[in-house]
């Protein structure tokens, strides 16, 4: 095994998005349906070798297992497997197969609220506004109502803040998953594991309420492990600490978090993801793409970030760039008016000032104003993750367009 998934180097031409090693993987669909069809047919000559019809009848018949090659394996000894081969004492009127339709609650989910609530905005696209508990049994919320959305619209979604949510308590697991375009949720408390999972271009926004008395919100975790695990766009900003794994195979979501914990961007293809706090171990573990800002107040974030792939850049502000964004050196520009998605290889003063002001306006957060209000002495703190390869490509598609343009 070559074990190079991970690096972007496969021999073979299939974990891998560089183009003349992709050239190498001549499969083709067909192929994989083929291959199950020889799968099949293989099943079919064992059942009928056993005697039985379908599926249903194998299940739980461990008097056709030949157990006696592993139970008399070196391995097994001392180990008992009564309870794992042991048949179930069912009713003679009851299978010990599937056979009942399990209850999944979704005609009870909260979501069947919001959709209801929505109406104007998923009939019309007419803003609506919605005040709502939550608790932490209300799982994936926000997430029967994207589908809605998607239905209708499509990955498009609706216009920005179509559909305002205003959420108070704690989230149950998967707050806001593959949340849509034009969907935007503020929750005052906190969130759970999986926190915009797949986030398909709608807005998450977690704080905590006014009248918390937590103390500082930078110091305290606020969404736990595993948040943005493969999201493809969208925006989020969370006041406080994220767990383990945030933003791990995000490919394209925006996130400002006040501090992580291990495999933070772990495996990121794509998506800019700004700390404006502590890190754990492992930053940017197989992180092929995308772009990280951190806060690095110890200068150490370099001993707690993977470098096997990424590159740590500083930068300051550069006002150069406005002039190469079309402002005069004197103009008073709003920086919310500024473009800068075109080139992730500059303006980073700029791209990041722009996260941080949406994150003090969304949270409130103390922090963020704190870093506002100093902001030319915590531009040289900040370390920007680059990709080394994600960084030759871009600079080569610029190239290219440059040349295109001429």
């Amino acid at each position: 095994m070559m074990r190079k998934c991970h690096l972007n180097t496969c021999p073979v031409g299939v974990a891998t998005q560089d183009p003349e090693l992709r050239k190498r993987f001549t499969g083709k669909p067909e192929h994989v349906v083929n291959y199950f069809f020889f799968v099949a047919e293989e099943v079919r000559e064992l059942m009928s070798r056993l005697g039985f019809r379908n599926f249903d009848e194998m299940v739980g018949q461990r008097d056709r297992l030949d157990m006696r090659k592993a139970i008399s394996h070196w391995k097994a000894k001392g180990l008992d497997y009564s309870k794992l081969l042991s048949v179930p004492n069912s009713h003679e009127d009851d299978t010990i197969h599937w056979s009942q339709v399990q209850d999944h609650g979704i005609d009870k989910a909260i979501d069947n609220l919001l959709i209801e609530k929505s109406k104007a905005a998923l009939d019309f696209g007419r803003k609506v506004k919605i005040d709502i508990d939550i608790e932490n049994v209300n799982r994936t919320f926000g997430t029967l109502l994207s589908g809605r959305v998607a239905e209708r619209y499509g990955h498009n979604g609706l216009d920005e803040d179509t559909i305002w949510i205003n959420a108070r308590g704690t989230a149950g697991q998967s707050f806001g998953a593959w949340l849509a375009r034009g969907v935007s949720i503020k929750l005052q408390g906190e969130g759970n594991d999986y926190v915009g999972k797949g986030l398909s271009g709608g807005k998450l926004i977690i704080a905590p309420p006014k009248e918390s008395s937590i103390g500082k919100a930078e110091e305290n975790v606020i969404v736990g492990n595993t948040v943005l695990f493969g999201a493809i766009c969208g925006e989020s900003y969370f006041s406080g600490v994220g767990g383990e794994r945030f933003a791990v195979r995000n490919s394209g979501a925006t996130a400002v978090v006040e501090g992580v914990g291990d495999h933070c961007c772990e495996y990121m293809t794509g998506g800019i993801v700004v700390v404006l706090g502590n890190t754990g171990r492992n930053f940017a573990a197989g992180m092929s793409g995308g772009i990280a800002y951190v806060l690095d107040e110890k200068n150490d974030f370099h001993l707690r970030c993977n470098l096997a792939q990424v590159e740590l850049e500083s930068f300051e502000e550069d006002e150069s760039a406005l002039e190469e964004l079309g402002y005069s050196k004197n103009e008073e520009v709003d920086y919310r008016d500024l473009d800068v998605s075109h080139n992730l290889t500059k303006f980073d003063a700029i791209r990041l000032k722009q996260l941080i002001e949406k994150h003090a306006r969304y949270t409130e957060s103390n922090v963020a104003k704190m870093i506002l209000q100093n902001w030319e002495n915590y531009i040289p703190r900040f370390k920007k993750v680059m990709p080394i390869e994600y960084r030759r490509v871009l600079k080569e598609m610029l190239d290219s367009k440059a040349k295109s343009a001429a």
